[in-house]
């Protein structure tokens, strides 16, 4: 349900769809940029969100809808997490409330949620190439209206911008990317790209020509005369510094631009909408503008939970993270171990590798949002005999595949990708979860995967993976706070391929991989108090499969149960049900996992309620299952 208008601010209440921000005097905008950011910071601190972003992209949102007309004119924003002000100024102010909530409006840019949002998005690099479809479409059907593509200087080290950028301009005439430049992704921008942005900004002679400049055309009489006057500005530019990047590729560069004087946005929007070229708008803007906590502080309130609004402050969280195990596991290797390298892709606050860079910051390399080149890059290190942990969340590491298959399996390089965010993360959705990854990798030959049950197990599988100097391994582990385990003081390297039985049965043999071992030790108690024997194994291992172990269950068992935050298909589940057919035996086996479909977002527990996944409908399940078995 949509809050009422009364909940919100007089001038955003105002704001019921697009045409309604075009109406408002220029002497206003500021007024409602000051709405829009106190409402942000007020709803947010309850929903908890991306706050930092949206506080920098409130004029430009403003200057957008002014300008342009959605959902007719398409307007595209990178990632999207930015785009919660393009959400409030499209008549969904009121629903903000609800963002990230389950049943509420989505986090990220979503089609199905509104015709406004003309692409969904969640992952850096896509805006530009989607954009340059669009307009390549409209340009084929005849039609007339503008594509605009909002990106970050954070998502211009991705390879899908560059490329977009190496075609813009053999694909279409009439195309506005806006660089909204802040020097941040989730933490600060590294690479030349972005040492590049900055030099833009600071050519101090072309700034005092442009602003001497301005005066002196606008007091020129005739449109003609303005225009051959600004043409020799832009021409002095070029000399007073080197042809930019942009303009060798075909681009036409308006900028650097203060990025938070909506009405100055404005006038260089409507500029560039005249333009019969792809223009380039370099907006200069600060991240977290508005709140001093964010601004203080953009990585922490990048994406960040509930908050105290008043001061910025959150709550202690309740255990350490399989994150915080991560990186203190292996910054603890490093010092014994000067062949561990580790490899982040923008991210180092999310993965605690920031713990790995304090303590060796020579052996850390943070590449920038650059997936693909992380993983290549770390294949060229372990050629060297390094040790490289490439630490990526899950969803995003899907954009490594190729490389993990072409590069480091093909060539037997001990790469260790460390997928974070394996399994569900709730709050941010589909975009987000990691439900994929199994699939995507299990058939891949010469690759180790494996998945710890709790914080101990994965400095263990750490460990272990150190000790894997033939091939590559994998290890997939979930967001949020582990089991409550202690760290072990003395790490130990598990058998390759071999599962942990935690208890043995008869009837029933469950096979939990990671964090489901927790739940299928609630299922188990469930099925031994409704008479039946119940075996517990601990799977650990995704690839080399313990066939020994499912061979010896599913011969002496009546139904085998598989449980893991994966989708159902081609998960672990499904490599058990091959194992048990290449072994030639019919046991019946039952896939406990997420659906074939792309999971929403909403707190842990309501997404597995909705979706059958608590230790009770599990049971219910499977005593079902084997009910009819045995008939």
């Amino acid at each position: 349900m949509a809050s009422p208008s009364s909940d919100l601010p007089p001038l955003l209440a105002s704001i019921k769809t697009p045409d309604d921000v075009k109406k408002l005097a220029p002497e206003q905008l500021p007024l409602l940029a000051q709405e829009i950011r106190s409402t942000l910071i007020d709803t947010l601190s309850q929903t908890g969100g991306h706050l930092a972003p949206n506080l920098g992209a409130v004029e430009l949102s403003i200057a957008l809808h002014r300008v342009f007309s959605t959902p007719k004119d398409k307007v595209l924003f990178d990632v999207s997490h930015q785009s919660y002000v393009h959400k409030m100024l499209t008549g969904r102010a009121g629903e903000l409330r609800n963002i990230r909530q389950f049943g509420g409006i989505s986090g990220f840019s979503k089609r199905s949620e509104s015709p406004h949002d003309s692409y969904g998005a969640g992952h850096a690099g896509t805006a530009l190439s989607a954009g340059i479809g669009m307009a390549a479409a409209r340009d084929l059907l005849g039609e007339d209206y503008h594509v605009i593509s909002v990106v970050g200087d954070g998502a211009f080290t991705c390879g899908t911008t560059l490329e977009g950028l190496n075609n813009l301009a053999s694909t279409t005439r009439k195309f506005i990317l806006v660089l909204n430049d802040n020097k941040w992704s989730i933490d600060r921008n590294v690479g030349a790209l972005s040492r590049y942005f900055s030099s833009l900004q600071e050519t101090d002679t072309y700034s005092l020509l442009r602003d001497r400049a301005k005066s002196l055309i606008e007091s020129l009489g005739s449109k003609m005369i303005q225009e051959q006057a600004a043409k020799l500005v832009q021409a002095a530019r070029t000399i007073l510094t080197p042809l930019s990047f942009f303009q060798q590729l075909g681009l036409s560069y308006y900028g650097p631009i203060d990025g938070h004087d909506v009405q100055r946005i404005e006038r260089v929007l409507r500029l560039a909408a005249r333009r019969n070229e792809p223009v380039v708008l370099h907006l200069i803007t600060t991240k977290g503008k508005g709140y001093a906590p964010a601004a203080d502080n953009p990585p922490k309130f990048h994406g960040i939970g509930q908050y105290n609004a008043q001061n910025g402050e959150t709550a202690k969280k309740g255990g350490i993270t399989y994150s915080e195990v991560f990186g203190q596991c292996v910054t603890r290797m490093a010092a014994d171990d000067p062949a561990i390298t580790a490899i982040t892709a923008a991210m180092p606050g999310g993965t605690k590798l920031d713990i790995f860079r304090e303590k060796f910051p020579k052996r850390y390399f943070d590449v920038g949002i650059a997936e693909e080149h992380a993983a290549i890059f770390a294949c060229g290190m372990a050629t060297q005999g390094f040790k490289p942990y490439l630490a990526i969340y899950s969803t995003f590491m899907q954009r490594c595949v190729d490389m993990i298959e072409h590069d480091a399996a093909l060539q037997n390089l001990p790469v260790k990708f460390c997928m974070d965010r394996a399994g569900l993360s709730p709050d941010d959705g589909p975009t987000h979860h990691g439900l994929f990854d199994i699939s995507m990798l299990r058939a891949i030959p010469n690759l180790v995967m494996m998945q710890p049950k709790d914080e101990a197990e994965l400095c263990h599988m750490l460990y272990t993976m150190n000790g894997i100097n033939d091939r590559p391994s994998a290890i997939r582990y979930p967001r949020g706070a582990g089991e409550g385990v202690d760290i072990p003081t003395a790490l130990q390297a598990l058998p390759i391929g071999k599962s942990e039985l935690l208890h043995d049965g008869e009837d029933i043999a469950l096979l939990a991989l990671g964090n489901m071992n927790s739940v299928a030790t609630q299922v188990r108690e469930r099925i031994q108090a409704a008479g039946l024997s119940c075996a517990h194994l601990n799977a650990r291992f995704i690839k080399p499969l313990d066939k020994q172990a499912i061979a010896e269950y599913a011969k002496r068992c009546k139904l085998i149960v598989t449980l893991e935050d994966h989708s159902i298909y081609g998960g672990y589940g499904s490599a058990v049900m091959e194992a048990i057919s290449e072994l030639g035996l019919q046991t019946p086996t039952l896939r406990i996992g997420w659906p074939d479909q792309f999971v929403e977002h909403g707190r842990l527990e309501q997404l597995r309620a909705k979706h059958h996944l608590t230790a009770e409908d599990i049971s219910n399940t499977i005593l079902t299952a084997y009910s009819g078995e045995r008939k």
